[in-house]
């Protein structure tokens, strides 16, 4: 052990900067890291990101375009094979009804989201389902099978 060993004990120094607090600190002086003047310099100092220095936002310089339907209707998409491994793994139970309800149970939607079923994915069982909408493919997977699709 010698003098280019030995280091301060654990704890015993900080790593946070304390500016302005003179001299010798590193950080003092009358700027105290801040550089010159300017609105960074200041205390109080926290403006946005987005903040253009008072000129026209981007946000506000470009036209707005498109149209929001405002009686547009959301629907949950829930493909057939997240169906399909749920039964596999026992969380449904093909016996009962597969409704909302129950896919709201096992996390797949929303509690009152509007449930649309989608063909993405094999059905093997039999399932007994009632959802808010169907696509072609799915209603046809589901009735191949042996299954009963029921539109709420």
């Amino acid at each position: 052990m010698d003098l280019s060993n030995l280091s301060p004990a654990k704890g015993a120094t900080k790593s946070r900067k304390r500016i302005g607090r003179g001299q010798g600190s590193g950080y003092g002086g009358h700027t105290a890291t801040k550089g010159h003047k300017g609105q960074k310099a200041r205390s109080g100092a926290s403006i946005p990101v987005w903040f253009e220095g008072g000129q026209m936002p981007l946000q506000r310089r470009l036209p707005k375009f498109g149209f929001k339907n405002p009686f547009r209707v959301e629907y949950e998409g829930v493909n057939l094979a997240r169906i399909a491994t749920l039964i596999e793994s026992g969380k449904i139970d093909v016996a009962g009804e597969i409704t909302p309800a129950v896919l709201h149970g096992c996390g797949l939607v929303g509690k009152k989201a509007l449930v649309k079923i989608l063909g993405g994915g094999e059905v093997t069982t039999a399932i007994k389902i009632s959802s808010h909408g169907f696509t072609a493919s799915a209603k046809q997977k589901i009735e191949a099978a042996g299954g009963t699709v029921t539109v709420l």
